[in-house]
């Protein structure tokens, strides 16, 4: 199946770190050509040189997915250099953990504009493309925490439902042309659980959870590869990926 993946053209929000630099370089290992979009343009730039050293081909856009036209200027990129686009992968994504009734609703709002409005542009951005030219393939990073419900992720266990009940509204509108793919991860060894808790407490326990069981971001890359190197007539709905050891 790796043959697919020669030569497509995928783009990546939140690239600059975790799961989203863990694709990158695994698709750009594979012979895809990967435009890469996220807010830290020197993180951003240092990723490209990398795969391009090791022989892959990369270029980056500074994006902050809350901002629709970002989006439209990061598909736009990957169009006027490559002349295509066969993949967009939304894997930008915050987490404010705390409990409702705290109120934090700053960090209410961070999540709905990264985490729904941010894949929702970028799903915007990229299906007029993707009409044109008649294939195009949308995968969304999405979360465990939207599976089972529990304290303290509410809000952000909404808005990554949210998501996945836009997908499969989408799935069922498509005529098949454009494919969709959900991809729920568990605990990952990144920052990123240890970024979404406020009191030294909850870090200490977060910190706690990814060493104890966390999987390696390369996993849910691997997932990616193996949704978007399916024949054209086949579509990869929704994936779980989590530790084995993980409830």
């Amino acid at each position: 199946m790796m043959q697919n993946l020669k030569d497509k053209v995928a783009v990546i929000t939140g690239a600059s770190s975790g799961i989203g630099k863990a694709i990158a370089i695994e698709l750009a290992n594979n012979g895809v050509k990967v435009v890469l979009g996220a807010r830290r343009a020197e993180e951003l730039k240092s990723l490209v040189e990398d795969i391009k050293n090791h022989g892959g081909e990369a270029i980056f856009l500074k994006t902050d997915v809350s901002n629709r036209t970002d989006l439209v200027a990061l598909v736009n990129l990957a169009v006027e250099k490559y002349g295509k686009l066969d993949v967009i992968v939304n894997n930008a994504g915050v987490a404010r953990i705390s409990r409702i009734d705290n109120l934090d609703i700053d960090g209410w709002d961070e999540m709905v504009d990264v985490n729904l409005k941010g894949t929702l542009y970028g799903m915007a951005a990229a299906l007029p493309v993707f009409k044109r030219q008649q294939s195009g393939h949308i995968v969304n990073i999405i979360s465990t925490s939207g599976i089972k419900i529990v304290p303290e992720q509410g809000i952000y266990a909404g808005t990554k439902n949210a998501v996945r009940t836009i997908a499969e509204a989408f799935r069922q509108e498509s005529d098949g042309c454009i494919r969709i793919t959900g991809i729920s991860p568990g605990y990952i060894k990144t920052d990123f659980a240890v970024k979404s808790v406020h009191t030294g407490e909850m870090k200490t326990a977060a910190s706690e959870a990814v060493e104890r069981m966390a999987i390696s971001p390369e996993a849910i890359a691997h997932a990616v590869i193996y949704a978007i190197s399916q024949p054209k007539d086949v579509e990869i709905g929704d994936i779980v990926i989590r530790p084995a050891k993980q409830n």
